[in-house]
């Protein structure tokens, strides 16, 4: 899970040595945050916050398979 969006966002970016993923699992979630450089958020969030959904939509796809809820979370 921490693979996919850390991969996902290093694509993304300009400066991808600066995408750090921090993954907190509990019982029945995941919350993944994710960190990418100040100049890449733009990137990551897109216009109106389309990119950042469609992230937040794979990571869903790809946390049902596994019984879990995901929440992404974009931190500066």
């Amino acid at each position: 899970m921490k693979e996919l969006l850390e991969h996902i966002a290093k694509s993304l970016v300009d400066h991808p040595e600066e995408v750090s993923v921090n993954e907190v699992e509990g019982e029945h979630s995941i919350i993944l945050e994710l960190k990418v450089s100040e100049d890449d958020m733009g990137k990551v969030i897109g216009k109106q916050g389309r990119i950042a959904k469609a992230i937040r939509t794979v990571m869903k796809a790809s946390a049902i398979r596994d019984n879990k809820r995901v929440v992404v979370e974009i931190i500066q």
